[in-house]
């Protein structure tokens, strides 16, 4: 199958008269979960980042380091695979002209992969939608969020952006981050697999007035709760006709997401003074409204999970499948009538599997939990309202001493992110030190970040803080975040302990509080390795889970749990 759509995308490439295609990951919308996946049509690869090139008789996948195993096993006989942090496109490929569809780069990605060392053509009609004529329908209508959930108006939202605006001296504000929009306007939709994300863009003049540019078709209860009017309403292929009827002389717009043909439009009439919309900061800081809304959506996620471990740790027989596992989680999640969906595809990954940090079970892969086996289940859930994200790793039989030692030293890095002083470890990359110090010790180490910002009943993955090596963002109360350290050792067992966390105050100063309520695998913990403040902040830590979710669970889970401290 893959086979025959590279030769057909091979046609194509003779037709337009260049050497080669470019096909990203992300759709016209730069959604991590995107509806449209063309780089998984040519390639197979499902991970969540990636670039593929074909040429006339070779091709390459460009992935980074999470998922150089997952791409060699789903594209290797297809596809070279090349690892992003050692080269990128124009490290490898030189003097050839190159196709690309200009509504799925941005100018800085451009630059990035490519630079000037090759010569690119812009090709408006997407190649692989030539080849793939499989459109997916999705008549699913944007709706609002009570201004009681939001925690604050669009109105008052808009009156923030528009003080920005006139600061910088801007006539406009291009909204291109769908998540963005959907915060500003207090509006949600399921145009995303995983996420309450409405795939719509804003204009914002300095005057306060605003266009939604989205299909109309989608946005019948916009206008008749009265947030727009219909003249507020741009049909996307209309978005060049805006622009050149809009006066003024500058526009912000978003580096992330707006794409080079959009770009293109603005470039064409106005003067772009800033490429960072002030929506992901602002976005970023959760109300207390979100936040409460938060921690109400992890206490029924906790419930959910605390069981599943319960019954998969108890099970008499354990002949159950990766696929098995997700399902009775994915079950027990939807006893609570405010689940709505997962909030990204479960990673329920069991021996080897589990050494794949991004691992997704099929039907080809599906491996049977055996009893010496570590288990590691990342997963999490879309509620109203609230985003939830969490890893646990698990035994089912005595672990070997080594096994122990590591998972105690990723759990010690865990306990030293939630306990971070924030007053002194103010951004991401000084926290991410402290995450891996235990590992490095002993040579080890993990090549994700150690954390990502967490939307409010949006996406999972949203910034801009993040708890990673290059990130200096200051972190700020209100932010959310994932603590996330593990290890992994290819073909053997993966491990990773992940909660959300929000940043709080604790007598007047900033620090982590825990979202998640799930307990930790006492089984795999090397308590010799643990001091005396791990030790109390563990006990604490599942005092506080059983203290919150208890009154949910039968008695047999009540008593499992309250042996956890």
């Amino acid at each position: 199958m893959i086979n025959n759509r590279i030769r057909a995308l091979r046609n194509k490439i003779k037709k337009y008269n260049i050497d080669g295609y470019i096909v990203p990951k992300n759709d016209e919308f730069f959604s991590e979960y995107a509806t449209q996946d063309r780089l998984k049509i040519i390639s197979n690869f499902s991970g969540s980042a990636g670039l593929a090139i074909i040429l006339k008789k070779q091709n390459y996948l460009f992935v980074d380091g999470r998922y150089t195993i997952q791409a060699n096993q789903q594209s290797g006989k297809n596809f070279k695979i090349i690892e992003t942090h050692k080269f990128l496109p124009k490290n490898i490929i030189r003097n050839y002209v190159l196709g690309y569809d200009p509504s799925l780069f941005t100018s800085s990605q451009i630059n990035h992969y490519f630079g000037n060392e090759l010569k690119l053509k812009r090709i408006e009609k997407n190649l692989i939608d030539e080849i793939y004529s499989k459109k997916l329908i999705n008549k699913n209508l944007f709706f609002l969020l009570n201004n009681n959930v939001a925690g604050e108006s669009h109105l008052s939202k808009i009156k923030r952006i528009k003080k920005i605006l006139n600061k910088k001296k801007a006539d406009y504000l291009f909204i291109s981050a769908p998540e963005n929009v959907a915060w500003t306007l207090n509006i949600r939709g399921w145009d995303s697999p995983n996420s309450p994300v409405p795939n719509c863009r804003l204009i914002i003049e300095s005057n306060g007035k605003i266009y939604l540019i989205a299909n109309k078709n989608k946005t019948t209860k916009l206008v008749q709760e009265k947030r727009l009017t219909k003249n507020q309403i741009i049909e996307p292929e209309k978005f060049g006709e805006l622009i050149n009827k809009l006066k003024g002389q500058n526009f912000i717009i978003d580096k992330l997401t707006c794409s080079e043909l959009n770009e293109s439009f603005i470039k064409s009439k106005f003067k772009i003074i800033s490429n960072n919309d002030p929506c992901y900061k602002l976005k970023s800081i959760k109300n207390p409204s979100e936040i409460k809304h938060s921690i109400n959506a992890h206490i029924k996620d906790g419930v959910a999970l605390t069981k599943f471990i319960f019954w998969i740790k108890n099970l008499k027989s354990k002949k159950i499948t990766e696929m098995d596992a997700e399902k009775k989680l994915e079950k027990l999640r939807k006893l609570d009538k405010n689940y709505l969906k997962p909030s990204f595809n479960t990673i329920a990954g069991t021996g080897p599997n589990a050494a794949l940090p991004h691992y997704r079970a099929t039907k080809k892969t599906n491996r049977h939990i055996k009893k010496n086996d570590i288990f590691l289940c990342d997963s999490g859930g879309q509620y109203e309202y609230g985003t939830t994200d969490v890893t646990r790793t698990l035994c089912f039989s005595k672990p070997k001493k080594r096994i122990q030692d590591i998972f105690t030293k990723v759990l010690k890095g865990h306990i030293a992110v939630a306990t971070s002083d924030l007053n002194k470890f103010d951004t991401g990359k000084k926290i991410d030190v402290r995450a891996r110090q235990f590992l490095k010790k002993e040579g080890l180490d993990y090549e994700h970040g150690t954390g990502h910002g967490v939307g409010f009943f949006s996406n999972v993955h949203e910034g801009p803080q993040s708890i990673s090596k290059n990130n200096n963002i200051k972190l700020e109360k209100g932010m959310i975040v994932s603590n996330e350290p593990g290890y992994y050792e290819k073909n053997h067992f993966g491990i990773r302990i992940e909660n959300l966390v929000f940043i709080g105050k604790d007598k007047n100063k900033l620090c982590f509080k825990n979202l998640t309520l799930a307990p930790i695998d006492k089984d795999l913990i090397n308590f010799k390795l643990l001091n005396k403040n791990e030790n109390k902040y563990l006990s604490k830590y599942h005092l506080e889970v059983y203290s919150k979710i208890s009154k949910y669970l039968n008695v047999k889970e009540k008593n499992w749990l309250a042996s956890f401290f």
